[in-house]
Formats: structure tokens, C-alpha cells, sequence
């Protein structure tokens, strides 16, 4: 009777629509066409991106998982027996690096649990490149993910974020869904200092992925528009 184990394996995916062999390593590639299960955030999306990537299987012989920030824990260790009984799994993103500001965390965690390998593979990260490209500091830094919704609260996190940065040097790193990024823009300038130091990283990886670093002082001489692209937003001293 065999009685090993199947692995988790953490799949990342494009960061927007363009070409899997321009940011995804060619190792990645080879090894989607072996998984049989996938878990996923959603299913169109998943099957249209292993598509890009050369996936041939028929998906009616497919297994795909949804998981989302609204599936019970329950259903995501259900999600994992078949790992447990000796299947390799594919944990796929909806962009960027599973687990990551993503809901695939509660898969890996129950993996651990149940005694499945986790096996990350390399892939693009938004919140990593856009730090690599700030000039910041890559020592010391904290993700905050998404900051509050309302313009009040939103505006009193990003003075705290100020204060911190001022009295550590730590670099604060946030995300907005893209249609509400003028706002948060326009919270941050202002109410930050104006020698504070501020990236904006937009469209990470793509055609027209735009980063750029300033003072709040000199941001403010000319606002950027990003409309609703995805972007990553860096504070830093």
C-alpha cells in the first residue's frame, strides 16, 4: 500500500495579460503540465491563464478548488485529501504569488497541519518588486495590505505609517483596490510631511508598468492620474 504523500505546490501566475515566458520561469512552465488538482480563487480565470501556459490536459479530467475569502476552513482541508493520498496539488494565485495578500495562506497552513510538503516556486510579486524598484529600505519593512476604506480612519493609518517610518527608518509597504487609487493618493499627499519620501508602482511587470519615487513636496507639483490600474504604494523617510 502506498502510503506517501502528495505535495502543495505554490504556483505563481502573471501579474496582468501578458506572456507567462516573460516573467514566469521556464521550470514552472514545464512542471503545470503533471497537476491534475488545482486549487483556485476562480476557475475562468485559472483555466484561461494554464491555457497561456501551454497546458494541454482536457479540463473535464480537471479538479478545480475554489477558494476565496469565503470558503469555510472546512471545505479547504477537504481541498487537500487528495494530496494526503499521494496527488501533487497546484495552488494558483489570481495574480502574482500564492498565499501572498491571498486567501491561498489558509491552504498552505492546513498543508502544514495534515503533514503535506509546501513547495514554493519562483515567480513575479508585486509587493517585492515594487520594493526592489523604491529605493527604499529592503532591510526593514512592513505590509499593511489594504488600508481603511473610509477616508477618515484611511487618513489617520497613514500618519501613524509616517510616524513610524520617521522614528525607525522602516519602510511601509500598501495596496488599493485600483478604483479607489486617486483616493488614496490623495490621502497620503495630504497628510504626509513634505520630505517624506513616497513610490507609486503601477502595472508591475507589464507594458506600461510606470514606478516612480519622490518627496510628498515634489509629488505634489504634479499628481499622477493611475485610473484603475493595480498599484503598490511604499512610504518611506
Amino acid at each position: 500500500m502506498n502510503t506517501k504523500k502528495g505535495s502543495l505546490f505554490l504556483i505563481p501566475s502573471t501579474l496582468g495579460d501578458n506572456l507567462p515566458e516573460k516573467v514566469l520561469p521556464a521550470y514552472n512552465l514545464q512542471l503545470l503540465h503533471q497537476f491534475d488538482v488545482f486549487i483556485v480563487e476562480e476557475i475562468k480565470t485559472a483555466r484561461r491563464f494554464l491555457r497561456k501556459c501551454g497546458y494541454k490536459k482536457d479540463f473535464d479530467t480537471v479538479t478545480f478548488h475554489i477558494l476565496n475569502e469565503h470558503t469555510p476552513d472546512n471545505e479547504v482541508s477537504e481541498f487537500l485529501n487528495q494530496a494526503k493520498n499521494g496527488l501533487d496539488t497546484g495552488l494558483l494565485s489570481e495574480a502574482g504569488c500564492p498565499a501572498v495578500a491571498d486567501p491561498g495562506s489558509k491552504a498552505v497552513r492546513l498543508a502544514h497541519e495534515m503533514g503535506i510538503k509546501v513547495v514554493p516556486l519562483s515567480g513575479p510579486n508585486s509587493i517585492i518588486m515594487a520594493l526592489m524598484a523604491s529605493g527604499f529600505n529592503g532591510q526593514n519593512f512592513t505590509f499593511h495590505g489594504y488600508l481603511p476604506v473610509k477616508a477618515p480612519e484611511r487618513v489617520q493609518k497613514i500618519k501613524e505609517i509616517e510616524r513610524d517610518l520617521l522614528r525607525t527608518g522602516q519602510t511601509h509597504i500598501f495596496i488599493e483596490t485600483p478604483y479607489r487609487n486617486n483616493h488614496m493618493i490623495e490621502s497620503i499627499l495630504s497628510s504626509c510631511h513634505s520630505d517624506t519620501q513616497f513610490c507609486i508602482a503601477c502595472n508591475i511587470s507589464l507594458e506600461d508598468e510606470w514606478i516612480k519615487t519622490a518627496t510628498i513636496g515634489q509629488w505634489k507639483k504634479q499628481i499622477p492620474v493611475l485610473g484603475k490600474k493595480p498599484s503598490v504604494f511604499l512610504l518611506s523617510r
